[in-house]
């Protein structure tokens, strides 16, 4: 895969990106963007933990039905869900049918509702490198985990959160705009 790719319009873009439409939307609008607010963290962390051993591109074509299903992410809607919702799920074509990872994201849900508003995101954004770290110039330069996923990692483990593994939570930094990976050359390098 080449580091940097020109689109069909021209544009430089992160190589990961290919030839896919919908990738390209999420590249341009979304990923290395700052994500701020407990409920679209949650969703972020949720969506992450589904994605553990796939690609991301599946559980981007699947997540408007896992926001469906899931009740938007608001974690008071999920934190209530029951037995009765992880057999539902686990019968839900439209979404990564893994009990373990359904059952994760309903426990998450609950630990974040014992958290004070804010507290999340407060929580999540303590990890953020400190600005001024050089932008990779290849993919070889982007690493797979960093001491803050690291800890990232544990303090949620610490707190009982599951599926979120240091590289998990290296991907959450990166598509939460929490450290900006968009290589050198590419228009949404900043």
């Amino acid at each position: 895969m080449p580091d940097l790719i020109l689109g069909p319009d021209g544009l430089a873009r992160c190589g990961w990106v290919g030839d896919d439409a919908e990738y390209r939307r999420y590249h341009d609008e979304e990923w290395g963007r700052a994500l701020h607010g407990d409920r679209a963290l949650f969703e972020k962390l949720s969506l992450e933990g589904f994605q553990a051993g796939l690609s991301w591109i599946t559980i981007l074509r699947k997540r408007p039905r896992f926001r469906e299903v899931f009740a938007g992410f608001e974690p008071a809607r999920v934190a209530a869900f029951d037995g009765d919702d992880v057999e539902r799920l686990m019968q839900d074509a439209g979404i990564i049918r893994n009990r373990a990872k359904i059952e994760a994201a309903i426990g998450n849900a609950r630990l974040l509702l014992e958290l004070a508003p804010g507290a999340f995101d407060e929580l999540m954004w303590s990890f953020a490198p400190a600005p001024g770290r050089p932008r990779p110039r290849s993919f070889a330069d982007v690493p797979a985990v960093t001491p803050e996923s690291t800890a990232m990692s544990a303090a949620l483990r610490t707190r009982g959160f599951r599926f979120v593994g240091p590289t998990t939570m290296y991907a959450l930094m990166q598509s939460g705009g929490m450290v900006d990976d968009h290589l050198v050359g590419c228009h949404r390098a900043g």
